[in-house]
């Protein structure tokens, strides 16, 4: 998964056509830990439905305050660059890919 960072968001975002999962997490909290190999399957399975990146929320506090991902692990859906979904928490791949069906198909 690629790292977006506050100056890259608006360009590997906001601006790119199609569904971007934007994972906001921190390297110390275990659940963000978790969560990156289910996000990495499901964007492994899915490469033409959608885009999924990381922001660290450490080292990005302009993102994390822009779209209040207080909360961590919390995943942000954007569909041409709208805002279309909010996520909080580690879950599990079946119930990720279901919250996430719509822009699946």
């Amino acid at each position: 998964m690629k790292a977006v960072t506050d100056q890259s968001f608006d360009a590997e975002v906001l601006r790119m056509t199609g569904t971007v999962v934007v994972d906001f997490w921190a390297a110390w909290c275990p659940p963000c830990r978790a969560l990156e190999p289910v996000l990495q399957r499901i964007a492994d399975a899915h490469p033409d439905r959608l885009t999924v990146v990381k922001i660290d929320a450490d080292d990005n506090p302009e993102s994390v305050a822009r779209y209040g991902a207080l909360s961590l692990p919390t995943l942000k859906v954007f569909r041409e660059g709208r805002l279309v979904k909010t996520l909080v928490g580690a879950k599990p791949q079946p119930v990720l890919e279901a919250a996430l069906a719509d822009f699946l198909v």
